[in-house]
């Protein structure tokens, strides 16, 4: 399965992708891209959410990606932030439907309590399990893709505990009986 994260921004919005390989009977997490695209103030914010569109649409159909997992609605003080932020989140669930991509939407507190095992986790926290978890030799770079990747892993581990509830707890062998 290969997932493509998002993490809307309306400075830079980031993106990884991660793939989960079995390779006798162990599975392990491959990092297959991650970065950020930034948005400049400069711009009116129809020129930035186009960008968006465009970039997105662009890199989903590059990776080819199962299912697409965003971010889901937060809460904020200030509303017209939130606003912002919804606009951009919009126009990243209408690259996935137009990519004929199911989306999955998770809290802020899930994908780092499954990253980091503690959902009020600090972001450098999040950084340092998303590079450990890829083996990755250095933390991913901007943050916004860090969180990205965090989101796809959170949608994979989310996959493989809903596949292992629906074996009934067991091992599914490759033709789908128990191993």
């Amino acid at each position: 399965m290969r997932v493509f994260g998002i993490d809307c921004g309306t400075e830079c919005t980031g993106y990884g992708v991660v793939e989960i390989v079995e390779e006798r009977r162990e599975t392990r997490l491959i990092p297959i891209a991650a970065g950020g695209i930034a948005l400049s103030k400069k711009e009116t914010f129809p020129s930035r959410l186009a960008r968006v569109y465009a970039e997105l649409s662009g890199l989903l159909s590059l990776y080819q990606p199962d299912a697409v997992a965003v971010e889901g609605v937060f809460y904020s003080a200030n509303a017209k932030s939130a606003l912002l932020l919804g606009h951009v989140r919009g126009v990243a669930l209408l690259a996935a439907a137009n990519a004929g991509l199911a989306v999955a939407e998770y809290s802020p507190l899930s994908i780092k309590s499954s990253v980091v095992g503690y959902g009020l986790a600090k972001k450098e926290q999040v950084q340092f399990m998303v590079a450990r978890l890829l083996n990755l030799p250095e933390l991913p770079q901007p943050a916004d893709a860090a969180d990205a990747l965090a989101i796809a892993i959170c949608h994979i581990h989310t996959a493989q505990t809903a596949s292992h509830q629906a074996s009934g707890g067991r091992t599914v062998g490759k033709a789908g009986s128990p191993a």
